[in-house]
């Protein structure tokens, strides 16, 4: 079964929470000659590391992704606690001036409104509940990895159409070219025997051998036959490799290389100035191919 081609350009995020701490997964993904990934989490999350770009040769080929955790603790579970340690040192100074002073023995509450007696803390995780929160996280890494493969499928059967579209008008501007090489020869033959009727005022008979010899090398100059055959055969197997689907964008590069390579050939060999501007439409047409390969991965 054949697969879908995939764009490299992409995004995708996904969140999740757990126990009053919540995350957030950014993914962005672009054009890359190979897969690279940058990774940026919070400090105690740097083995997520390995695991995101693990997971990305897992599911992609190409593409330059950057990766993004922002975990938020804000919600977590806090409680009061009595400081101890000042405590110790809040009674008996207090009972001291008390003492001093023959003053009222300070309440309860006059001891924990006192800065530092009572405090805010989190509730310590255990270990179950900081494995589990983890692995919640992952899952979250993996659904963020799968939208942004759908994505890529999407995008990428967009430049499927485009690129067939493109591979069309290729094949037009081919079977135009090969209609107009088809009459050069019958062209080059009138053109040359009134150039030499021009230089040849007097009215010098020219052998025909002779002229039938110049015009044969004209003519095997300016044959573009091979060329477009090969452009044939190129835009067959850009339609393969489309069909065939996959990581596909380095082969579809290369034909594209090949593509040019024809286009230029062909505009070296023209006699004509009509074959002239086919062959620079032809280029244009191959260039805006070449822009959609590049995204392909």
């Amino acid at each position: 079964m054949a697969k879908a081609i995939a764009s490299m350009t992409g995004f995708a995020r996904s969140e999740g929470e757990y126990a009053g701490t919540t995350w957030s997964w950014e993914l962005k993904s672009v054009n890359g000659k190979n897969l690279d990934a940058r990774c940026r989490v919070p400090s105690g999350f740097e083995s997520l590391d390995a695991k995101v770009r693990s997971e990305l040769a897992k599911s992609f080929k190409r593409g330059n992704f950057h990766v993004n955790l922002v975990i938020d603790n804000k919600q977590k579970s806090v409680k009061l606690q009595v400081n101890e340690d000042i405590l110790q040192q809040v009674i008996p100074l207090a009972t001291r001036i008390g003492n001093e002073l023959d003053a009222v023995a300070p309440s309860i509450d006059g001891i924990l409104n006192l800065r530092g007696v009572l405090e805010l803390v989190e509730e310590e995780e255990t270990v179950a509940d900081q494995e589990k929160r983890m692995e919640l996280i992952n899952v979250s890494l993996g659904e963020a990895i799968k939208q942004m493969a759908e994505m890529r499928l999407q995008e990428g059967s967009r430049l499927g159409e485009i690129a067939q579209s493109q591979l069309s008008d290729i094949e037009t501007l081919q079977e135009k070219a090969s209609e107009l090489a088809a009459t050069q020869p019958a062209a080059l033959h009138e053109r040359f025997k009134r150039q030499m009727s021009d230089l040849l005022k007097d009215g010098s008979p020219v052998p025909e051998e002779r002229l039938a010899q110049e015009i044969a090398i004209l003519v095997t100059k300016a044959d573009i036959r091979e060329e477009l055959d090969r452009l044939t055969a190129h835009v067959a197997a850009a339609r393969d490799l489309l069909s065939e689907g996959g990581p596909c964008g380095r082969r579809l590069d290369f034909l594209c290389q090949e593509f040019n390579r024809e286009a230029n050939t062909l505009c070296s060999k023209s006699s004509d100035v009509e074959m002239t501007r086919i062959g620079i439409e032809l280029k244009a047409t191959i260039e805006q191919l070449r822009e959609q390969i590049q995204n392909v991965e």
